[in-house]
């Protein structure tokens, strides 16, 4: 597998560097059998959210939401909210269909952009900006800061608790290494693609040391097959473990890894932000569709074989490098539920978001020297006004 889901982490972080500096501031091969099924015992809200809802007097049609990658199993909220009847427009690699919930036709048409080389490797925001028939674009937490004084997007839910981006390790050559602050005691070069922003916060923070930082990942897993898992690599939870495991035979066994969530640096990833200039004109929509959302991940998470079938089905049409095996999708599903990827907060609320977090993530970026705007907090990037507390999983 020559290309990552990480490139689209890697374009991401040096395209939104671009836009700030220009604005002034897989081939993934089925296994025989999927490593695991999704759990199918988490409950939906009592109420359905779709209920009797209409979307037509009060949300654009069609709702956009522009992605920034292929279709793949951590964007199934969305996919799950696509009906029969969709239509898959290669060339621009967009899905729209009908939008419907459990079964409800919600009134409007729902369109899901590719992100990635789709959109020429841009940020998410910059479409977000220079295209008005966006209604959502997929936002994260430290490129909110960053781009906040020239493309700022406020998240209004969050269908990912714990960012899947992890770093990960041999156990068999490190079987004395449980965490990233391990690797840091212990000297092991981490490679990463150049420009992150978790590895600046780690090195200040003092978790590692700037001499072990080699940034010339390139999405590929030759250099650490070929160095025999001497190194720590960046990588995804929901997939490199499965990959490892299954798809390259000259490895063909398990990863050690911890999250950079569970490691101190608590982003929100895959949001869904607006434009904050558009709150007022999408705020009856907000109210109604917000809780949509919530409501989708629990049901994708309950029986996410109809979103899964949509994301391969897609993902086969587009012809790409970037491929989706039914196995791997729903290995990944069943992985973000048993690692709490996808889940409720510390409540039992999904989709909403903790202030306290955020402004962590503001803090620990300011601290290690990077452009924050002077006074953002984590009220500038996030709203819960527009969630349903009753829905969880």
């Amino acid at each position: 597998m020559t290309h990552t889901r990480f490139t689209r982490f890697a374009v991401g972080v040096a395209a939104m560097a671009m836009l700030a500096a220009a604005c002034g501031g897989s081939d993934e091969p089925a296994a025989e059998e999927p490593a695991a099924e999704p759990a199918a015992e988490e409950p939906a809200a009592e109420e359905p959210a779709a209920e009797g809802i209409d979307l037509s007097a009060d949300c654009p049609n069609p709702v956009v939401v522009q992605t920034d990658w292929f279709p793949e199993a951590e964007h199934g909220t969305l996919y799950n909210l696509i009906g029969d009847g969709y239509t898959v427009d290669v060339d621009n690699k967009v899905v729209r269909g009908p939008m419907v919930l459990d079964g409800q036709d919600l009134g409007i048409e729902f369109e899901v952009r590719t992100g990635g080389p789709a959109i020429g490797y841009a940020p998410v925001t910059s479409y977000v900006y220079t295209d008005d028939s966006i209604t959502f674009g997929y936002a994260n937490t430290e490129a909110q800061v960053l781009s906040y004084e020239d493309a700022p997007l406020l998240s209004v839910v969050a269908p990912l608790e714990i960012n899947p981006q992890m770093i990960m390790w041999d156990p068999e050559t490190y079987p004395e290494i449980e965490t990233l602050a391990d690797l840091g005691e212990a000297g092991v070069t981490i490679n990463v693609f150049g420009g992150g922003v978790f590895a600046e916060v780690f090195v200040a923070q003092g978790v590692w040391s700037a001499d072990q930082i080699d940034p010339s990942y390139d999405g590929s897993p030759a250099r650490f097959i070929a160095d025999g898992g001497s190194i720590a690599q960046q990588g995804f939870a929901s997939a490199e473990p499965y990959d490892y495991l299954n798809s390259f035979p000259d490895w063909g066994k398990e990863v050690a890894f911890q999250t950079l969530h569970d490691a101190g640096f608590e982003v929100y990833a895959a949001t869904l932000g607006i434009r904050p200039d558009q709150k007022a004109d999408l705020d009856a929509c907000l109210k109604k569709i917000v809780p949509i959302f919530q409501q989708s991940v629990v049901s994708y998470v309950a029986a996410p074989e109809a979103a899964n079938a949509v994301i391969v089905d897609a993902v086969t049409q587009f012809a790409d490098f970037w491929t989706q095996s039914p196995e791997i999708t729903a290995w990944s599903i069943a992985q973000q539920v048993e690692l709490g990827l996808v889940g409720n907060g510390p409540d039992s609320t999904v989709g909403n978001m903790v202030g306290e977090r955020i402004q962590k993530v503001i803090d620990d970026m300011a601290g290690a020297g990077m452009a924050v705007p002077d006074g953002l907090t984590a009220d500038d990037l996030y709203t819960n006004e527009y969630i349903d507390t009753s829905i969880g999983l």
